[in-house]
């Protein structure tokens, strides 16, 4: 038993890590539940249907995905609060007047919404990497993958008991503002875990209260990042493709009474494997595990006529390794990219999930359409699978390019440019908090002049 919780008791042993944790959690469920309430507010108070709906949640998706990377780059740039304060006042006020609009302008202002919205999941993100040592940041983001699994089972459906229990979604929209403000409070703290990161300045003082030297973007946002972002737009890809089929294949069979019971058991198996992948001491690398859930996607379907039990069955190998593959591209972005650009890349892979989770649910729906629940399995998982041989492809690309010193470090989901300290070889593989330091020290001795990009 201590070999299996031992990992998680030395990341709540950090000063604040359960807070962080318990914010992480109360914080998200109002998020989740964002996409179900604005469907259920076009249906039963605009009496329109479920493609309209489907347009106004589409509207939300791109705007978060928008604004998600610009958040980052602001908080980056200005720190957190002054972010927290203008986003949170904005969405409070999209959730306020909402209700009021009709339908034309409610598109148009769930997509600006969605651009201001409050950067809840980036941001607990880059707090959790900036708060958790590298060298317990895969546990830290083991357990925020299972939280984040936790908030999808419970926000959704509070909003529908919500809904449907008052037969209007304006009360719950106007609580969904409240609640918006709530959660600005619970995240303020955070801007003190995002600023205590301290580097050493031209000087040679070790405790200038700076922000990190930022960097050019093109120091850290390379072709290895980008397939880990790919492969972020992939997992949720499947994984919303799966959930629309999981509907589809029990509704084609009568069975879909029992679809919310089988996408929870499909949770509890997520949850499981995260809980897994924190607590051994081998995890897998996120290819492999980006692999098994894009094969364990694709046979799903064809038990689909011997009953909702088996569909729960078969569910489990693909359930155990959703939340370690979101762990671990969480984890491998942290690492590959500098402390002064976090912001900006959890920004880009929310936007990355957010894109692969709009993306999933149409194209499913369209090849269950025109063939059958089983192809939409099979094309979600597909997907997934060729994302991941094309990333294990470019790992032994990689591996085989680099010097003979440095090829132990090949596999590594991401390798990682590190701007060289004196004394420092570039090849050196170092930790996340090594690399940093370096930097640092780098950024001491010889400043980085930056670019028009960053």
């Amino acid at each position: 038993m201590h070999r299996l919780f031992g990992p998680y008791r030395s990341v709540f042993a950090i000063q604040g890590s359960r807070a962080l944790f318990v914010v992480a959690l109360l914080a998200r469920v109002p998020g989740t539940a964002k996409g179900m309430l604005l469907t259920l507010h076009v249906v039963l108070d605009q009496q329109r249907g479920y493609g309209a709906a489907g347009v106004v949640a589409m509207a939300l998706t791109l705007g978060f995905a928008i604004g998600s990377p610009i958040a980052g780059r602001l908080v980056d740039r200005h720190g957190l609060r002054p972010v927290l304060l203008v986003t949170g006042v904005a969405e409070a006020l999209y959730w306020v007047i909402a209700p009021s609009l009709p339908y034309p302008a409610l598109v148009a202002a769930t997509f600006a919404g969605g651009v201001v919205s409050v950067p809840v999941f980036p941001v607990i993100r880059q707090a959790v990497a900036a708060h958790v040592p590298g060298e317990l940041r895969r546990q830290a983001f083991a357990l925020d993958s299972m939280i984040v699994e936790l908030a999808y089972m419970v926000g959704p459906a509070v909003a529908v008991v919500a809904v449907t229990g008052l037969h209007t979604a304006t009360p719950s929209m106007f609580a969904t503002a409240v609640l918006t403000l709530a959660s600005v409070l619970g995240l303020w703290p955070l801007g003190r875990i995002l600023v205590s990161q301290r580097r050493v300045d031209p000087s040679g003082r070790q405790d200038a209260p700076d922000r990190p030297a930022r960097l050019p973007r093109g120091t850290w946002l390379n072709p290895t990042l980008l397939l880990v972002l790919a492969m972020c737009t992939a997992a949720n890809l499947t994984l919303s493709g799966t959930e629309v089929s999981v509907v589809a294949s029990l509704r084609e069979h009568g069975q879909t009474q029992w679809a919310g019971l089988t996408i929870i058991a499909w949770c509890c198996a997520s949850l499981v494997g995260g809980f897994w992948h924190g607590s051994t001491p081998r995890p897998r690398r996120l290819p492999l595990l980006m692999l098994l859930l894009g094969l364990g996607t694709i046979p799903v379907g064809i038990v689909g006529g011997l009953g909702w039990q088996w569909i729960c069955l078969a569910l489990i190998p693909a359930g155990f390794v959703c939340a370690p593959t979101i762990a671990s591209t969480a984890e491998a972005i942290s690492a590959a990219v500098p402390a002064s650009a976090r912001g900006q890349a959890m920004g880009l892979q929310a936007a990355a999930l957010t894109l692969g989770g709009s993306l999933g649910a149409p194209l499913a729906g369209s090849v269950i359409d025109r063939f059958s629940p089983v192809w939409g399995f099979a094309v979600s998982g597909v997907i997934g699978t060729l994302l991941a041989a094309l990333a294990l492809g470019h790992g032994r690309w990689t591996a085989a390019r680099m010097p003979a010193g440095a090829a132990a470090g090949a596999g590594a989901v991401v390798s990682v440019p590190v701007i060289p300290a004196q004394g420092v070889s570039p090849t050196q593989e170092l930790s996340p908090s090594a690399r940093e330091s370096a930097e640092a020290r780098a950024s001491a001795d010889a400043p980085v002049r930056m670019s028009a990009k960053s």
